[in-house]
């Protein structure tokens, strides 16, 4: 009677296990350990003696299971242990090795779509004190291309607690990933969350934040992102202000933000000025150009070699040649030496416009002073409106 008790209690018990099993072969990832979690050979001699029958068919279970949550081969387990003993002992000798190699193996997981084993493999890695940067991008940049938002929060929350020096690149690839919702509320809530993880240098982060969307042409929510950042604590300043007047399309929004940004008492600089030109520039309010460009002097900002001649081109080929030619003579004025390029675009201009003895005159005075000229080098600006890295 006993025995016979024990055989029904056997069946039952394996028939509950295979049912377990079943049910969540895909969403656990099982390892040999789950096994001996479950039992032991000896465990099943001594208390269930027929489920030791069902041991290797458990196991084999275990095994196929494991290959469904890997989506890799059966021995990719084995591979992955191997993997994470050459990171551990490339760092003890060879830290650039080890990064090198867990980078390449995280390029190799999202390729395969394998995002969660790719996270999975970075967080043992961190839980030992290990952070790889260009293996968390690599995962981040995947992450952009499937435009799974959740995961790519998660790892920009990560590069900015471990890491701090984020590049370009993490912005753009992080609102990349936002490319295709339109859940504003979970957006910022995220975007709250880095502010907070971010703290005191919030507004830093935020300013690089609300660029990267702007340079993904998603303007809607990067405007959406200005407008909600003072409600979780995060001030704006004149770069947030300058990266809002860069993306605004219209005339009568980006004069207004200027005003706004005036009021509130920020002082505008060489950045704002020459993001107003130039945008007012290419929609052709050339009237408005020279009132803002006479503002920014009378501000004690002084234009560069640029803006004069983005000034000089723009009105020269609108045909307004006197205002042109006077902005070229103010220049001179100021002491900052004229280009070549400037004097062609002026003898082009006076040729255009009929004045071919003025356009000779110019040509020649270029000829004589070619050695004194502003050269390539003195065209590229210190405080370049589009260069990342000195804007933000």
């Amino acid at each position: 009677m006993g025995s016979l008790l024990n055989f029904k209690f056997s069946m039952v018990a394996a028939s509950r296990c295979f049912k377990i099993l079943l049910r969540y072969k895909v969403t656990f990832n099982f390892s040999s350990s789950l096994v001996r979690g479950l039992g032991t050979r000896n465990f099943f001699s001594v208390e269930f003696p027929c489920i030791r029958l069902f041991y290797p068919i458990v196991s084999k279970i275990v095994r196929n299971c494991n290959s469904l949550t890997t989506q890799a081969a059966p021995d990719d387990e084995r591979m992955t242990d191997e993997f994470l003993n050459q990171i551990l002992d490339a760092y003890r000798h060879r830290p650039n090795l080890g990064g090198e190699r867990c980078n390449a193996y995280i390029h190799k997981l999202c390729k395969a779509g394998n995002l969660s084993m790719a996270v999975m493999l970075l967080h043992y890695l961190r839980d030992k004190n290990i952070f790889i940067p260009t293996a968390y991008n690599t995962l981040l940049a995947a992450a952009a291309e499937r435009n799974q938002i959740d995961l790519s929060f998660q790892i920009f929350k990560d590069l900015l607690m471990f890491h701090r020096q984020l590049n370009s690149a993490c912005y753009l690839n992080l609102a990349r990933s936002c490319a295709n919702t339109n859940d504003c509320t979970a957006l910022i809530r995220y975007v709250k969350q880095v502010s907070e993880l971010a703290f005191p240098k919030n507004t830093i982060i935020m300013n690089r934040i609300i660029f990267a969307f702007g340079e993904c042409r998603q303007i809607e929510k990067s405007l959406y992102i200005f407008d909600q950042m003072k409600g979780f604590g995060c001030k704006p300043d004149v770069i947030t202000y300058n990266t809002i007047l860069d993306i605004l399309g219209r005339v009568d929004e980006m004069v207004n933000e200027f005003t706004t940004m005036k009021k509130a008492g920020f002082v505008p600089d060489f950045i704002t000025y020459n993001t107003l030109l130039n945008n007012l520039r290419k929609v052709g309010r050339l009237d408005m150009c020279l009132l803002f460009f006479r503002e920014m002097g009378d501000s004690g900002i002084e234009p560069d070699l640029i803006t004069y001649r983005e000034m000089i081109e723009a009105f020269g080929r609108s045909g307004n040649t006197e205002i042109a030619l006077s902005l070229f003579s103010e220049m001179k004025q100021r002491k900052i030496r004229p280009s070549i390029y400037i004097y062609r675009s002026l003898v082009d201009i006076l040729k255009k416009a009929g004045k071919m003895d003025l356009a000779m005159s110019f040509l020649e005075e270029m000829n004589l002073s070619i050695s004194d000229l502003s050269g390539s080098k003195d065209f590229k600006r210190k405080s370049d409106s589009k260069d990342f890295k000195r804007k933000h």
